[in-house]
């Protein structure tokens, strides 16, 4: 992936450090501002499912990251990390391994109100990255998916990495 080079005030794709979801062997790693991951093993905060960062929309502060497990965890908590959310939030996410199974059509339409196309029809081991945030009124520019495919999978029963990166425009305050 470039490397891209963000406005002054916008959060994001500095240095080229990407989302990156859906390889076996690869956690989810959301990231904002460039140069330090939200999430990754050596933080312990990643894991199966749906890799979930909020970070701030004014400040670019992460506010909260989460590992999500959809195979065999609770969808309650992830509805209880979506739920609350302020208007403004950003919220990244990135697949591992399984992102859909748990998934119910709440948390599918919460997904879709910050700004996903794809959260509807995410599958079993399908890779997905996103980025959306609370309050948009349109689809996010910021999504990647790619569908679980014994006969395109990259990886033996797992379809390729995915990377997003870019920038996002910050947030004015009030």
């Amino acid at each position: 992936m470039a490397t891209t080079i963000c406005a002054p005030g916008d959060i994001g794709g500095h240095r080229g450090d990407p989302n990156v979801g859906g390889d076996p062997n690869t956690r989810g790693n959301p990231k904002s501002g460039g140069t330090l991951p939200l999430m990754s093993s050596v933080k312990n905060n990643v894991g199966r499912g749906l890799n979930i960062a909020l970070v701030n929309g004014v400040s670019g502060e992460l506010i909260a990251a989460q590992a999500f497990d959809m195979w065999a965890g609770d969808v309650e908590e992830l509805l209880r990390f979506l739920r609350p959310l302020h208007e403004g939030t950003l919220v990244l996410v990135a697949s591992y391994d399984d992102p859909a199974t748990k998934l119910t059509d709440e948390s599918r339409r919460l997904f879709g109100e910050l700004g996903s196309a794809v959260a509807k029809d995410l599958g079993f081991r399908d890779s997905w990255v996103f980025l959306g945030a609370k309050g948009v009124q349109d689809r996010s520019p910021f999504e990647q998916h790619v569908r679980n495919s014994r006969g395109s999978n990259k990886y033996e029963g797992w379809p390729e990495a995915l990377e997003l990166g870019g920038c996002v425009p910050q947030r004015p305050p009030g």
